[in-house]
């Protein structure tokens, strides 16, 4: 870091809702059970995933993949954010300030792009359902998910490099519960221009692009859909399919809102709480829209908790 920087070398402060202590309690109650949750439900799509034979499918394969992101993207804010909602210094050391900011930053770019690889998944099998085992071979869905998680990591290279390189002047207070690229450049005391419009630059790669390709995937797949004669065949594929709408409409929506709007003084807290809910809500969210939408991963819990519990007897 420059020699202005070396002030605060230490630690930041993590604001958060501090001037609401009021909203610690709810708040804490909130993030805790969330956490759990997130960690129970993504927990048991890997194991149920990897344990079922029927699931070593390319789509419960990116499912599996989406489940282990979501795990450690939670872990990567909500211990911190706990310790910090119980303690009167609310406060993150520097180390721990630029662990958040990579990891948060390459777990949300891999997830753009593993949402768009899962919904050519289901383009395939549903628009080229005769070809789809020729087409989503070993090689390339392994090919998929690493260029995914590649993508990601080196995005999150170049944006944690260019924003913890600018200028702090001794500024430490992050009005934020957790050390994100946006709130970080507030910090800066020089012109941040060329920062945000690179930043709004990649946000355009990773979502907007990503977004365009699943909307005119699904555009086929509707399609489709509607010339299939069954009516279980129809209801199978508007679940799965339903299921990954619901997902991208809920990461991406807020995704864009806190990274592709100007910014705003007056959308500060609504900036938190969207930050909170992309980061938190949605990754609990995830396995149970997930589950509750497919048949085949409840069938597969369900006999992988009966079989659980005929080796204990």
């Amino acid at each position: 870091m420059n020699k202005v920087n070396e002030s605060i070398l230490w630690e930041f402060i993590l604001l958060g809702f501090s001037d609401r202590p009021w909203l610690e309690l709810l708040l804490f109650v909130v993030f805790l059970v969330s956490y759990i949750l997130t960690i129970l439900g993504n927990l048991a799509i890997i194991l149920v995933s990897r344990l079922d034979s029927k699931l070593h499918t390319p789509m419960y394969f990116f499912l599996t993949n989406m489940s282990l992101l979501d795990l450690c993207y939670t872990t990567s804010t909500v211990p911190q954010l706990l310790i910090n909602i119980c303690s009167t210094r609310k406060v993150i050391s520097c180390g721990g300030c630029v662990a958040q900011l990579f990891i948060f930053l390459a777990l949300g770019s891999t997830e753009c792009l593993l949402l768009a690889v899962m919904s050519f998944d289901r383009f395939v099998a549903i628009c080229r359902p005769l070809h789809y085992s020729i087409i989503m071979h070993q090689r390339l869905y392994l090919q998929l998910a690493a260029a995914s998680w590649i993508s990601g990591f080196s995005n999150s290279v170049l944006q944690s490099t260019l924003t913890l390189q600018m200028p702090l002047c001794g500024h430490k207070e992050v009005d934020h519960f957790f050390c994100e690229v946006p709130a970080l450049l507030k910090l800066s005391c020089v012109d941040t221009t060329v920062n945000e419009a690179e930043l709004f630059f990649i946000s355009v790669l990773f979502l907007l692009i990503p977004l365009t390709l699943i909307l005119i995937s699904y555009a086929f797949i509707a399609q489709a859909v509607l010339q299939i004669q069954s009516a279980e065949g129809r209801r199978k594929a508007f679940g799965t399919c339903g299921s990954h709408l619901i997902v991208v409409s809920l990461f991406y929506g807020t995704a864009i809102y806190m990274y592709l709007q100007p910014p705003s003084p007056a959308s500060k807290d609504c900036g938190k709480m969207v930050s909170l809910f992309y980061g938190i809500i949605t990754p609990m969210l995830n396995p149970l829209i997930y589950t509750l939408r497919n048949k085949d991963v409840k069938g597969a819990f369900k006999s992988s908790v009966a079989r659980v519990f005929l080796i204990k007897k």
